[in-house]
């Protein structure tokens, strides 16, 4: 009986020793059993594609930012913003801006319709487009005459004081009046391209 006895308590400690491996082994034929039985997958999901459309729009905002020192640098204003998140652009109906350079010199701008980047510095103007730099002083420190641009379409540089378009354009700059097809204008190195046809009325400075 003795002997009966301690066959079984060893076989119950071997049952207890390989109870870990054999419950070891039955998940992981679970497991096994589980991924083939699964339904096969569909592959790498393609990338979301961003839509151009508004994710907010306003009605009847401004928007303004200012220097390190807190002057005044530009303020944007409309009838109605849209703001899209693919390109980070705010589309904005009856458009009107007022941007300041590093001397105080204002320079406008208005259009039925606008593009611009969230600072303001980059401006593309669409129907009845108009920018008026006033007179102020240039790099010399010598006095600039006013500017005016009008076109159907106008893309201004507030940073850089550059102003271009590929269609029509009618420029004033104090008395003087040009219009052509197309216009390039750096005002900070005072260089105007003018393409197409191309016609000028230049007013002589009265002698003093």
């Amino acid at each position: 009986m003795e002997t009966a006895s301690a066959i079984v308590r060893e076989a119950w400690d071997r049952f207890l020793l390989y109870l870990p491996l054999a419950c070891m082994a039955v998940l992981a034929l679970g497991s096994y059993w589980m991924v083939r039985s699964a339904p096969p997958s569909e592959g790498p999901t393609a990338p979301r594609v961003q839509r151009h459309d508004p994710d907010y729009f306003m009605e009847g905002f401004s928007v303004k930012t200012f220097d390190a020192s807190g002057h005044l640098r530009s303020e944007v204003m409309g009838e109605k913003v849209r703001h899209y998140p693919d390109t980070q652009w705010l589309e904005i109906d009856g458009i009107r801006i007022r941007s300041f350079d590093a001397k105080g010199t204002l320079t406008t701008a208005t259009a039925d319709r606008g593009l611009t980047n969230e600072d303001g510095s980059e401006v593309q103007l669409m129907g009845h487009a108009q920018v008026v730099r006033e007179a102020g002083a240039d790099a010399g420190s010598k006095a600039s005459p006013r500017m005016q641009y009008r076109s159907e379409f106008l893309h201004a540089f507030m940073n850089t004081e550059q102003i271009k378009s590929h269609k029509p354009v009618e420029l004033q700059r104090g008395e003087d009046r040009f219009t052509a097809d197309r216009m390039d204008f750096d005002n900070v190195e005072q260089i105007l391209q003018l393409d197409g046809r191309v016609h000028g009325t230049l007013v002589p400075t009265p002698q003093r």
